[in-house]
């Protein structure tokens, strides 16, 4: 038997009797929003029953023709609802709801209209050895808020248990009856009056997608022509001066990191910093607001639809990058800012002992997707972000975590039930990070069709490759071509996989090349965060150096991941700046750092070698949009289409002869890769053979140059070349016709170099 305990306003500790440690407490008084005093609010307002459908708050016309808006909040186990309504200058009215419908509380309140900014009382029983949790005292974000105006202050009034009690170790077992109102943000009402008539969807295929990871603020934070009110917003990311960007390197989608309306973690607020990334959702309705610049009270719903159409008018598709597997809740010691105070065991995961939870996210808890209230929350803002907000896909956040049913990952779990069959959902791109942190959770290669995945073996295989370290060049051949061994079942495509050699978490592309060990020391963490398996190489020497060599190196190795990334089989992903050499300075896990380490440096640029190497991202961008061959959409067979075709990929090593089982397990630093054009086991749009050039990819990680001898008949009788990364324009400078060389000739690949050679036609 155990004792609850409470601090009321006073601060004082109440024993309460038992049994079991349940208390029941009426909701607080009502009373002004800015102080916590308990002073009246105003007079109570009318609540007519309303409609438990649908979840949120809907502006629309009463039954009498009043206009007002209808509240209905799922929170199962509660035994009682207020809506809180907030005038400007900050007074709260709170008006119960009183009509239930299948755990549904629900009302219309006539003459609240768009910008009202609102939030939830859910009151119930204090028992958190059971996992009950409830606290009318803390005002509560509405899961289906549209807008969210303001930001929470980590202060002790907005933890539903006293957070600073002495005994530590069971501080979370006694309520704090202290009003959370002023501290925390607030729901909005928001209008539905945006008409998509005007936009179109570009609807890119998979096989033809190129994507770029950028954030919504640090891509254009510090760009110089972007006006300074618009920098670092979503207006900012729909300016000319962005799109332009966007579309000179020629990629076909924008993967925003986190844009639902997320809150700091109270360790970050502590040492002064913020959460940059954003991997701490709190509203996953609500585009977050302070990457508005026309406002906070729904103008944010609007701009970041406006982003949308001016993406898509520019033939760019927008993908979310979504954290459903956890909240910004954290663990049993962490606030209550919205689904612990509205249902804490039917919205997560608990842990054998029900006062804490299952944490398969390294987040303190997981949401428990495998239930139907949540399974719906979490289906309706997907829906939603598609039908009302225009995007065109979603990146999954340790997808794995979204996958586990009672006992484990289960690529039959209702989660991925229930995308398969959704009519909207279905259709729309959906990429896994396919783990989590918990027993099993790896699943690279392992989720259904329809499905496509980050592709983590690309990047170690990769980047073991350029720095030296791979031993022989197995590994490196699934990845070059689409990775069949993790991909090809179950009538899954090349596209499946999306190559990358950096993303957000981890070095940037130049910090790769110019690092041998993290540098976080800006984060305050004593260098616990960040990985330690960054599998990268300085070239010579740790972080920024005036050594000539050295620096010509790193350049050359940027281009070597560049070129392998982008004519490779798959799905490329860039990252924002990489294509122009930015930094963080050694930092692998800037995600607390919102300012010029996390942001994009448009300045460099202006460095005739960061221009080069931008100028090469867009014409293998362009290239590989070019040529089906480089972009293929089924996996290869190493077949030929006909008696008299060739192989539609063959290996070769540098002696020139094809690759058999013993050279595949031989040490080696060089492999060419022939690319057959004729034999594409694809038709176009009218039913007719795709037939293009072909080419031949060598890629050299040796220290000493090598010679390579081209593939003759029936190969290729000639070959002129198409990119040498030696070069610091990679060989593309486009200036006249290339020189002729003829099939059997012995080639100098300079050492840690690649060479792309196109088929000559005419040889």
């Amino acid at each position: 038997m155990s004792e609850t305990r409470e601090v009321g306003a006073a601060g004082r500790a109440e024993p309460l009797p038992p049994p079991a440690g349940i208390s029941v407490a009426a909701p607080p008084r009502p009373r002004a929003a800015g102080d916590g005093t308990g002073a009246a609010a105003s007079a109570p307002v009318a609540v007519w029953p309303g409609s438990p459908q649908p979840l949120g708050a809907r502006f629309r016309t009463g039954p009498d023709g009043r206009t007002g808006t209808n509240f209905a909040l799922w929170a199962g186990g509660a035994e009682s609802v207020e809506v809180c309504l907030f005038a400007e200058d900050g007074t709260e009215t709170r008006a119960p709801l009183t009509e239930q419908t299948h755990a549904v509380w629900h009302g219309f309140v006539p003459g609240v209209g768009p910008g009202r900014r609102y939030g939830f009382r859910v009151g119930g029983r204090w028992d958190p050895w059971t996992g009950a949790r409830w606290n009318p005292a803390k005002l509560l974000l509405d899961p289906y808020a549209r807008a969210v105006d303001g930001t929470f202050t980590d202060v002790p009034e907005i933890y539903g248990h006293v957070r600073d009690w002495p005994e530590q170790d069971i501080a979370d077992t006694v309520r704090d009856n202290r009003d959370s109102a002023p501290f925390v943000p607030k729901s909005v009402v928001v209008d539905d009056d945006d008409d998509w008539c005007d936009d179109r969807r570009p609807k890119t295929p998979w096989s033809d997608t190129v994507l770029y990871e950028l954030h919504v603020r640090g891509f254009t934070r510090a760009h110089p022509d972007v006006p300074p009110e618009l920098r670092g917003t979503y207006a900012g990311l729909a300016h000319p001066a962005a799109v332009e960007h966007l579309t000179r390197l020629g990629v076909t989608a924008v993967e925003l990191l986190p844009v639902h309306q997320f809150a700091d973690e109270p360790h970050l607020q502590r040492r002064g910093l913020r959460n940059y990334w954003g991997y701490n959702s709190i509203g996953y309705f609500a585009p977050h607001a302070a990457y508005s610049a026309s406002g906070t009270r729904g103008q944010q719903v609007g701009e970041f639809k406006r982003m949308v159409k001016a993406l898509h008018a520019a033939g760019i598709e927008v993908i979310l990058d979504v954290v459903y597997n956890h909240t910004a809740e954290g663990g049993q010691g962490g606030p209550t800012l919205c689904f612990r105070g509205i249902d804490n065991r039917g919205y997560y995961r608990p842990a054998d002992d029900p006062r804490g939870y299952a944490d398969v996210t390294g987040c303190g808890n997981t949401l428990a997707v495998v239930r139907p209230q949540v399974l719906r929350l979490v289906a309706d803002s997907l829906r939603y972000w598609v039908t009302e907000m225009g995007v065109d896909g979603f990146r999954f956040d340790l997808a794995a975590a979204l996958a586990r049913g009672e006992n484990g990952v289960d690529m039959l779990s209702p989660f991925l039930a229930v995308v398969a069959q959704d009519p909207v959902l279905r259709r729309v791109k959906l990429i896994a990070e396919p783990w989590d942190v918990g027993p099993g959770g790896y699943q690279a290669g392992a989720f259904p069709p329809l499905w496509t995945e980050w592709n983590d073996r690309f990047r170690d295989t990769v980047r073991d490759f350029w720095r030296g370290a791979a031993g022989d060049v197995r590994d490196l051949g699934y990845r070059l071509s689409g990775s069949s061994d993790l991909y090809d079942w179950g009538g899954r495509r090349p596209y499946a996989s999306v190559n990358y050699v950096t993303a957000h978490d981890g070095f940037t592309l130049r910090d790769l090349v110019s690092y041998n060990g993290k540098h976080n020391a800006a984060n305050g963490e004593d260098g616990r965060d960040g990985s330690d398996d960054n599998r990268s190489w300085n070239c010579g020497a740790e972080g920024e150096t005036e050594d000539g060599e050295v620096r010509t190196l790193r350049r050359r190795q940027l281009r070597n991941l560049l070129a392998t990334l982008l004519l490779s089989t798959g799905v490329p992903m860039l990252v924002a700046g990489d294509e122009m050499g930015r930094t963080q300075g050694g930092n692998n896990n800037a995600y607390c750092q919102d300012n010029p380490t996390g942001w994009v440096d448009w300045s460099l640029l202006s460095d005739p070698h960061w221009a080069a190497l931008c100028t090469l991202v867009s014409r293998l961008v362009a290239l590989r949009r070019a040529h089906p061959v480089l972009r293929r959409g089924g996996f290869f067979s190493g077949l030929s289409l006909a008696s008299e075709g060739l192989r539609d990929v063959a290996w070769f090593a540098p002696g020139g002869k094809e690759m058999d089982e013993p050279d595949w397990f031989a040490p080696a630093v060089t492999l060419g890769m022939f690319l057959s054009g004729r034999d594409i086991a694809q038709r176009d749009a009218r039913g007719e053979p795709v037939v293009d050039e072909s080419f031949l990819l060598v890629v050299h990680a040796g220290h000493r140059p090598v010679e390579f001898t081209l593939p003759g008949a029936p190969w290729a009788q000639a070959y002129e070349g198409v990119l040498d990364t030696a070069r610091e324009d990679g060989g593309m400078g486009g200036q006249g016709a290339a020189e002729a060389v003829a099939g059997g000739t012995a080639i100098t690949v300079a050492a840690r170099s690649a060479r792309l050679l196109r088929v000559r036609a005419d040889g």
